[in-house]
């Protein structure tokens, strides 16, 4: 597997789309600052095959997919694989709940010179190539058919993650010949062995069905041949006999079956003339079709006076006139009374109201009056009161002078103070001003209520008035109306006249209805005595017609039942005739028969001869036998055919089941299986340990012993010790050493689609020395150089970085991570 193109968006640290473009990049690194991403790099490409990554711990950990924040990552990966060239993708969401599920996943086989760079053109997947898989179910057989390796696999010989870089040199020797099988290609050994115990059992399956089918072709011999072939002969024979007295039997049942047709033939024309008979009552129709044209034509009379009478009484009614308009105006006169009437009542009670009013009027003004000398007693009552005022504040001032004081309103020196009077003026002033407001009240009082009383008694005769004016309007258009008019008793006399002209057309109406009623029931027994009579006259051609082959008499059509007797009567006559010449017919009949039997007797004879039952058709029975005497040669005859082919199919059976039992036998010990994976270990291990020798100056050797990894220790006297004693630094070595064998020796072997065509390797490069991280890198420049596989390497060492050509440079800040190709 060779990586060509990686495309990321909301991948992990990549929320931004991101593009990696390995396409001419056989040997190059993921350099950047511890975090930028780029282990994330392989990551994707082992989410893009599998599905998961080896940091995530398994499917659990999907969520780890997402960018922060971020709801869809994608992740798309161009890769080269056995010759072929594939697009894997897959589409991780986050739905509403906040659970992550793979969204979609698919690979696809892209056509032969695809051009990687159309991929930025906007291609819908169907345009990428033939689909190998379209669920994530289906991802994980089509990724392993095109890769070649298993997940766990494929994270230990082509992408080797921190963390499990050293996952080979430790597996199991189970863990680690399950590998070197699936690299080697080696189960196609234990699929060979299984095929051919597969042959086997089915070319044994094919002997015992051939062995059941010559079981039962083993009565074919000459005799029974011979037998046949005779059978068949006899057969013919007796179809010749059969073909020669068939004739006499045809010539003799002909004639029986003429004699038969003649003396049915006379018996129809006797069943026909038979038939022909009177229906009874018959005559009795004519006669009803008469009466009932009578009682019809004695209808229509009746309904034609009735009709005359209807008319003139209509026309008698319009001219007696309008009985609307006349009772208008017998209403007219009848208001006319009544309007009379309320005028009357209506004057008689406006005068009264008049006389009220004029009253009303009168004692309006005398309150008015008496108001109004209460208003200048009121007056002249304040005026007292202001008065009296005035005096008793004079009076009150006295009472404290003395003769030659001072006044204290004009400071003018009062020689001699007047006497006190005896009472105030004052309160006198105020119970006269109480009484003549008092009196003031009540006379304005007395004017609101008479100037109300003598408004409402103007409204009043206001209302008389009008009331008055419309009756005597009313009685003037009544007046206008009735003018030129009859009197009320000529009204009601031409109303009576009316009354008696409808009452007597409706009398005359009903006696037309029930004429008319009468008159359809008339008609209604013409047509059913009508019907009655064509029925009688269809019954009598039906019957002529049955018989005319025999030339009836011409038919009088005035009359059904004469037509019906002359009819009846000549076929009496021609019945008696023919009933005379049956028996001589009977007779040929019963001639003709013992004829035939005689016949058919000498066939059957002829079939019992010959040890067969005889047959209601001779000659189909003697043509049918002839067929199955040949058919059975026939078969025979195939049968022993078939035996002979049997038997060459049984020989070639018997031989593939003894070879693929062979084969499967050679297999199924899997020594040959186990002959390879020692030899691909032996390889493995010399390859690793030439290289461990050079990583570690010498110092160290790789062995292995029934399937365990050993170092030889050079410096310590060529002690022997298992790989899992050595420290960090020296498990690297061993590793890397390991890595790069699996790359370089078993790629060449591989005989399946398991194919190391790159790796890539994420490990710490800064735990080795100087001179160690010399001669690794000289071993990765030496294995790129071969130009046979891809090698990448992921490191922050930046004396490693810059003896690679190719760098992808992976730098992060605080939205995504992104990254450049320097180099060449």
């Amino acid at each position: 597997m060779r990586p060509m193109r990686l495309d990321l968006a909301g991948f992990t640290v990549f929320r931004d789309a991101t593009t990696v473009d390995f396409t001419d990049a056989d040997f190059f690194a993921l350099v950047g600052p511890t975090g930028s991403g780029k282990s994330t790099v392989l990551d994707a490409i082992c989410f893009a095959l599998y599905g998961t990554v080896p940091r995530w711990g398994g499917t659990r950990g999907l969520g780890n997919a997402l960018a922060p924040s971020a709801t869809e990552a994608r992740v798309r990966l161009v890769f080269e694989s056995g010759g072929a060239r594939y697009v894997a993708t897959r589409v991780v969401r986050r739905d509403s709940r906040g659970n992550v599920k793979t969204a979609g996943a698919g690979l696809q086989l892209m056509p032969e010179g695809f051009d990687v760079t159309k991929l930025d053109t906007g291609l819908s997947p169907e345009d990428l190539g033939e689909v190998v898989a379209g669920t994530p179910a289906e991802m994980d057989a089509a990724v392993l058919a095109a890769v070649g390796l298993p997940y766990e696999q494929f994270t230990s010989c082509v992408v080797l993650p921190q963390g499990q870089f050293a996952d080979f040199l430790h597996a199991r020797p189970a863990t680690r010949q399950q590998i070197l099988v699936n690299l080697l290609g080696l189960g196609v050994y234990e699929q060979v062995q299984q095929r051919a115990t597969t042959r086997a059992g089915q070319a044994e399956a094919k002997l015992e069905a051939v062995d059941q089918l010559l079981a039962g072709l083993s009565d074919v011999d000459d005799d029974t041949l011979a037998r046949a072939a005779g059978q068949v002969d006899r057969m013919r024979e007796l179809a010749g006999s059969v073909t020669a007295a068939v004739p006499d039997l045809e010539a003799a049942r002909t004639t029986v079956r003429e004699a038969n047709a003649a003396l049915a033939t006379l018996d129809a024309e006797l069943a026909a003339l038979d038939e022909v008979r009177a229906p009874d009552g018959v005559a009795e129709v004519a006669r009803a079709v008469t009466a009932t044209r009578a009682e019809s034509d004695a209808a229509a009379a009746t309904v034609s006076l009735a009709e005359e009478r209807e008319e003139k009484l209509r026309g008698e009614l319009v001219a007696a006139g309008d009985e609307s308009a006349l009772r208008m105006l017998l209403r007219a006169y009848a208001d006319r009374e009544q309007l009379s009437v309320q005028a009357e009542q209506v004057r008689a009670g406006m005068e009264a109201a008049d006389a009220e009013h004029d009253a009303a009027v009168r004692a309006l003004a005398g309150a008015q009056a008496a108001a109004e000398r209460a208003e200048a007693e009121l007056a002249a009552a304040f005026q007292a009161h202001e008065e009296a005022k005035t005096a008793d504040q004079a009076t009150a001032l006295r009472a404290h002078l003395s003769d030659g004081d001072a006044c204290p309103v004009c400071e003018q020196p009062v020689a001699r103070v007047p006497t006190v009077p005896a009472g105030s003026a004052v309160a006198r002033a105020v119970a006269a001003g109480k009484a003549a407001r008092a009196a003031s009240e009540a006379a304005r009082k007395l004017v609101t209520e008479r100037d109300a009383a003598a408004r409402d008694l103007e409204r009043v005769l206001l209302r008389a008035r009008t009331e008055h004016d419309g009756l005597r309007t009313r009685l003037a258009e009544l007046d206008e109306r009735l003018a030129g008019a009859a009197t009320a008793e000529a009204l009601r006399a031409r109303l009576a006249e009316l009354a008696r002209l409808r009452q007597g057309l409706d009398e005359a109406t009903t006696a037309l209805r029930a004429g008319r009623d009468a008159a359809r029931q008339a008609r209604a027994a013409v047509e059913a005595a009508q019907d009655r009579l064509r029925t009688a006259w269809r019954r009598f051609d039906d019957a002529r017609d049955a018989v005319a082959r025999f030339g009836p008499p011409a038919t009088d059509r005035d009359d059904v039942a004469v037509a019906w007797a002359t009819l009846a009567e000549w076929a009496r006559e021609q019945a008696r005739h023919r009933r005379s010449e049956r028996d001589g017919l009977a007779g040929a009949v019963v001639e003709a028969e013992t004829a035939a039997s005689a016949a058919a007797d000498r066939i059957a004879g002829i079939f019992v001869d010959a040890g067969l039952p005889a047959p209601d058709d001779p000659v189909r029975a003697a043509a049918v036998a002839v067929e199955r005497a040949e058919a059975e040669l026939r078969r025979l005859t195939e049968r022993r055919e078939q035996a002979g082919a049997l038997r060459e199919q049984r020989a070639g059976h018997e031989r593939e089941a003894q070879v693929a039992r062979a084969l499967a036998g050679h297999l199924r010990a899997n020594n040959f299986e186990r002959w390879l994976l020692a030899e691909a270990l032996d390889l493995l291990v010399d390859g690793a340990s030439g290289i461990l020798r050079e990583l570690s100056g010498g110092q160290y050797d790789l062995v292995h012993d029934k399937g365990e990894f050993y170092v030889v220790d050079h410096h310590d006297a060529g002690l022997r010790r298992g790989v899992r004693t050595l420290s960090g630094g020296e498990t690297f070595q061993a590793s890397l050493a390991l890595a790069l064998a699996l790359s370089e020796q078993l790629a060449g072997m591989s005989t399946t689609a398991a194919s190391l065509e790159s790796i890539v390797l994420d490990e710490g490069f800064g735990t080795l020395d100087a001179a160690t991280l010399d001669t690794v890198a000289a071993t990765l420049e030496n294995l790129a150089a071969r130009g046979d596989r891809m090698v990448g390497v992921v490191t922050h060492v930046p004396a490693l970085a810059e003896r690679i050509p190719v760098r992808f440079e992976v730098h992060k800040d605080a939205r995504s991570a992104r990254v450049e190709r320097t180099g060449r």
